[in-house]
C-alpha cells in the first residue's frame, strides 16, 4: 500500500523507489516529447536523419528536462512545486509546422521566443481569463489540433511526408504498412493487457518493436548514429531571430490554449495525488514555468513545453505525490538531450515506425478532445459552435487557395486550423445568446 505521507509534494520516496518512479514518468512521455520536433523538421525540409534534425531532437529532451525542473524546483513564484511534467507539446504541431513550412524555422523559433514569454506573463492574470476558455473552447481547439495531424500520420506511416517521397514506388507499401501496423498491435497490447511500468509505455514498446522489424527489413540506417557525438553543444539562436507578426500572433494563440490545458493539468494532479484544489500561487507558478520553459527552450531550438497530461495519470496511479520524483524525471530527460547519440538513435528510426506511433498518438488527441467536450451539454448552440468552428478552421487548412488573396499576416493565421477553429468558437461562444435553446 502506498504510504499516505507521499501525498505531500515535498516528501520523497526512498532513492530506490523513487529513480524507478521518475523512469516511469520519462517512459510514459519520451516518444510524445521528440515527435513535435521530427515532424516540424520535416516540414521545413531538413533531411531526415541528418544532423539539424538530431539537434532539434536534442532541444526536445534536453529542455523538457529543464522546463521540468523549473516546474518542479521552482524559482521565486515561477513552477507550480508540485509533480508536473512537462514536454514538447503536440499543441503547437500544426501551426509551426506552417511557419516552417512556409517562411522557415527562423521565424517559427522567434515566434515560440515571444509567445513563450507572453504566455510567462500570462501566470500573473490566468485566473482572471479561465472564463474565455470552458470546457467548450479548449476541447475544440485539441479536437481541431487531433484532426489536423491525422493525415501527416498517415503520410509517415505510408513511407512520407515530402512530395518527392509520396511520389516514390515504395510510398504505401506492404513493408511500409506492415512496420507501422507492427507498431500500432503492440502499442495497445502493451497497453491494455499489461499494468504499470510496462502499461506506461506502451507507446515506447510499440515503437521499439517497430523498430526492430524495420531493422530486420533492412530499412534502418545506422550510419547518423555511428558519426554522432557524446556530448552536444548547443547554439543560441541556431536559425537567427526573424520576426513575423502572423506567426508570432498563431503561436500566442495557442499559448493561450495551452496555459489552460496546463491549469487544468495542475488541478488534476493535486486532485489526483492529495485530493484537493491547486491554490491560485499553484496555478500561477504552473503557468509562469510553461511560458518560461518555451522562451528559453526557442532560443536554443527547442519547441513549446506544456504540462503533459498522462504524466497526471501515473501520480493518480501510484498515489505518489512527490515533486522530487518528477524532478529526477527531469534530470534524466537533461542528461539525454546532452548526448547527441540518443537523438541520432532516435533520427535513425524510419518514417513509417514513427507513422505507427503517431496514429495512435494524434488519435488520442483529437479523443482527449472529445472527452472535453463530452463535459458539455450537446444543445443545439453547442452543436453550432462546433459544427462551424471546426468546419471553418479545418476547411481552410484543406482549402489554402481559399484565402491566397489575404494578407501574409492574416493569411497565416487563417490558414493554421487551430487559430481559426479558436478564434471562431471564442466568438460564437460571446455573441450567440445562451437561452436560444430554451
Amino acid at each position: 500500500m502506498t504510504d499516505t505521507t507521499y501525498t505531500d509534494p515535498n516528501v520523497t520516496p526512498p532513492i530506490g523507489q523513487a529513480i524507478p518512479l521518475g523512469l516511469q514518468h520519462v517512459l510514459a512521455m519520451f516518444a510524445s516529447n521528440v515527435t513535435p520536433s521530427i515532424i516540424v523538421a520535416g516540414a521545413a525540409g531538413l533531411a531526415f536523419g541528418g544532423e539539424e534534425q538530431i539537434y532539434l531532437i536534442q532541444m526536445a529532451m534536453l529542455f523538457a528536462g529543464i522546463a521540468t525542473v523549473f516546474q518542479t524546483v521552482g524559482i521565486g513564484p515561477i513552477g507550480a512545486r508540485l509533480p508536473i511534467m512537462q514536454g514538447t507539446s503536440f499543441a503547437f504541431v500544426g501551426v509551426l509546422a506552417g511557419i516552417a513550412a512556409t517562411m522557415g524555422l527562423g521565424v517559427a523559433l522567434t515566434a515560440c521566443i515571444i509567445g513563450g514569454t507572453i504566455h510567462f506573463l500570462l501566470g500573473a492574470v490566468i485566473k482572471n481569463l479561465r472564463w474565455l476558455f470552458p470546457p467548450l473552447i479548449t476541447g475544440l481547439v485539441i479536437l481541431a489540433i487531433g484532426l489536423y495531424l491525422i493525415p501527416v500520420a498517415i503520410k509517415y506511416a505510408a513511407g512520407g511526408a515530402a512530395d518527392f517521397q509520396m511520389a516514390a514506388e515504395s510510398f504505401g507499401s506492404l513493408k511500409h504498412w506492415s512496420v507501422a501496423l507492427t507498431v500500432i498491435v503492440v502499442a495497445l497490447a502493451v497497453k491494455f493487457f499489461t499494468k504499470g511500468i510496462l502499461s506506461a509505455s506502451g507507446i515506447l514498446i510499440g515503437l521499439l518493436a517497430g523498430y526492430a522489424l524495420a531493422f530486420a527489413l533492412g530499412m534502418v540506417n545506422f550510419a547518423p548514429v555511428a558519426g554522432a557525438a557524446w556530448i552536444t553543444a548547443i547554439q543560441p539562436l541556431p536559425y537567427g531571430f526573424e520576426f513575423n507578426l502572423g506567426a508570432v500572433i498563431a503561436v500566442t494563440l495557442v499559448s493561450i490554449v495551452s496555459a489552460i490545458e496546463t491549469v487544468g493539468d495542475a488541478s488534476a494532479t493535486a486532485k489526483a495525488g492529495a485530493n484537493r484544489d491547486a491554490t491560485d500561487e499553484e496555478i500561477a507558478g504552473a503557468t509562469y514555468a510553461d511560458g518560461l520553459g518555451t522562451a528559453v527552450a526557442g532560443v536554443f531550438g527547442g519547441l513549446p513545453n506544456t504540462s503533459f497530461s498522462q504524466n497526471v495519470g501515473i501520480v493518480g496511479m501510484t498515489g505518489i505525490m512527490s515533486r522530487h520524483v518528477v524532478t529526477i524525471a527531469g534530470l534524466i530527460m537533461i542528461v539525454c538531450g546532452l548526448v547527441p547519440k540518443v537523438g541520432a538513435v532516435i533520427a535513425s528510426m524510419p518514417l513509417p515506425v514513427l507513422g505507427g506511433g503517431v496514429i495512435v498518438m494524434f488519435g488520442m488527441v483529437a479523443a482527449a478532445g472529445l472527452n472535453v467536450l463530452a463535459e458539455e451539454k450537446m444543445t443545439r448552440r453547442t452543436m453550432i459552435i462546433i459544427a462551424v468552428s471546426l468546419a471553418f478552421g479545418l476547411g481552410l487548412n484543406l482549402v489554402p487557395t481559399a484565402v491566397q488573396y489575404l494578407p501574409g499576416v492574416v493569411k497565416t493565421l487563417a490558414t493554421s486550423a487551430v487559430a481559426p477553429t479558436a478564434l471562431m468558437a471564442i466568438f460564437l461562444n460571446l455573441v450567440l445568446p445562451k437561452d436560444m435553446d430554451a
